[in-house]
């Protein structure tokens, strides 16, 4: 453990590097390697897209009896990322790019074919020009005359910049700021005029009409008035039948069917004036007046009733306002008085 990390190591005196065998390492030798896509490219088995940069984990090896210039060629394995076919292309120093080799196939790229043929184009005309010198002529002619062109289009492209350039923006949108502005003051001033004449109208039509207004008016006063009673205690016979409300708003008490035969105790007519009161002992006045006989004849009109007025005083209540059971106690006495 303690000589983990030290840098020196113990050689013995009898160390000779000759003696240690080479180790013998495969031309063809594979090594793993991380590595990205360096095109899009198609799998020819399950129709996989790959796109450029994607990573791999790929072996290496150097291709046998292919140099470029003294350079040596690279292949590269990948596998399909979806049915792990394996794909396989190599370097291409001529081009300076990669060449696709099996397994899948390289997409269209635009860029690349252009370039292409640019170098084709360019090809043909050096061999043309290599035995011709009026074709010569003619690309230089063509050249300046393309070369004119450019410069026409460029100077057009200059002078609408400046005049773009020219043009004050800042200046347009404040100007545009204040027309906005403008319009809005505009339309508020019409708002309120339309606003004036419409009250105008208003006021011009209630000059014109006073008498229908005065008769909405009354109208309303009277349905007020009928909605309002004149008495307070009017709302309690507002649910009272029509003939109760007839008679002053009094509600006639219900007829016993033993009153309709014999009338009631404490009525004026009828039976009631056969009725003798009970005499006391104690006032010789009320005997006297107990002697005397108060017969009348039995009729079958109802006896009139003199209505005190409101502000006499109440009767005593010996005299006239007994109550029915008082009434019937002294009726009963005066039968018993007759019969002896």
């Amino acid at each position: 453990m303690s000589e983990r990390k030290v840098l020196n190591k113990y050689y013995p005196p009898d160390f000779d590097p000759a003696k240690i065998p080479k180790l013998k390492l495969p031309k063809d030798r594979q090594y793993v390697v991380r590595l990205m896509a360096p095109f899009n490219m198609r799998c020819k088995t399950c129709g996989e897209y790959i796109y450029k940069g994607k990573k791999f984990n790929a072996r290496k090896e150097t291709v046998q009896n292919e140099l470029y210039m003294g350079l040596p060629i690279f292949r590269f394995y990948i596998k399909c990322t979806r049915c792990l076919a394996e794909i396989t292309f190599k370097t291409d120093p001529e081009n300076t790019d990669y060449a696709m080799e099996h397994g899948a196939t390289r997409n269209f790229q635009a860029e690349k074919l252009i370039e292409e043929q640019e170098k084709r184009v360019q090809q043909e005309r050096e061999d043309e020009e290599l035995n011709n010198p009026m074709k010569v002529l003619e690309n230089r002619t063509r050249d300046s005359k393309m070369e004119m062109e450019v410069l026409e289009n460029l100077q057009e492209l200059k002078d609408l910049n400046q005049r773009q350039a020219q043009v004050d923006f800042e200046g347009m949108i404040d100007q545009y700021r204040e027309f906005e502005k403008r319009e809005r003051v505009r339309e508020k001033e019409e708002d309120e005029r339309e606003l004036k004449e419409m009250l105008e109208c208003v006021q011009v039509k209630r000059l014109k009409d006073p008498d229908s207004e005065e008769e909405e008016e009354s109208s309303n006063r009277k349905q007020l008035k009928r909605s309002i009673p004149e008495n307070p205690t009017d709302i309690l016979t507002a649910d009272q039948p029509a003939e109760a409300q007839a008679n002053g708003g009094v509600k006639k008490p219900k007829i016993e069917s033993w009153e309709r035969s014999v009338g009631s105790l404490g009525a004026a007519g009828g039976l009631g004036a056969l009725v003798r009161k009970k005499t006391s002992s104690s006032s010789p006045a009320t005997a006297t007046k107990a002697s005397a006989p108060l017969v009348s004849p039995v009729s079958s009109s109802p006896a009139v009733v003199k209505k005190t007025p409101s502000h006499d005083p109440a009767p005593a209540p010996s005299q006239n306002g007994s109550s029915s059971l008082s009434l019937l106690g002294a009726y009963s006495d005066s039968d018993s008085n007759d019969s002896e």
